[in-house]
């Protein structure tokens, strides 16, 4: 299915395409909406500290990562339910390994944010 589409054209194409996926994440899986509200606040208190720059740009990557990933596990587990949804090892692992980087993600963030307000607030 190659696109024979180039320069500005392709790359609006791209953004619609991202934004469907922004909106699907949104509409179909909980998870997403509960995290983003989360990294919403997450980025005004970012925004509403006291930090330097740096530590700043760190509190909201890690937030924004969360985010990421999650969309990336969503899309995992959407193939895997298209496929079938007859049990399969392999489907079940895709899915457990999804999850698995939606947790390293929040406990890099829980880290992050633990880190850098420890040492602001010292």
């Amino acid at each position: 299915m190659a696109s024979h589409t180039s320069g500005i054209i392709r790359i609006i194409k791209a953004a619609g395409y991202s934004w469907q996926g922004l909106r699907a994440a949104w509409r179909n899986e909980a998870a997403f909406r509960q995290e983003g509200i989360m990294v919403l606040a997450a980025i005004v208190i970012a925004c509403w500290l006291d930090v330097d720059p740096v530590t700043r740009i760190l509190l909201i990557g890690s937030v924004v990562l969360v985010m990421i990933v999650e969309i990336i596990n969503s899309a995992i587990e959407a193939i895997v339910d298209r496929v079938g949804t007859d049990y399969h090892e392999l489907s079940g692992r895709a899915k457990d390994m999804g999850s698995a980087a939606v947790l390293i993600a929040l406990i890099l963030a829980a880290v992050t944010w633990g880190t850098l307000l420890w040492a602001h607030l010292r």
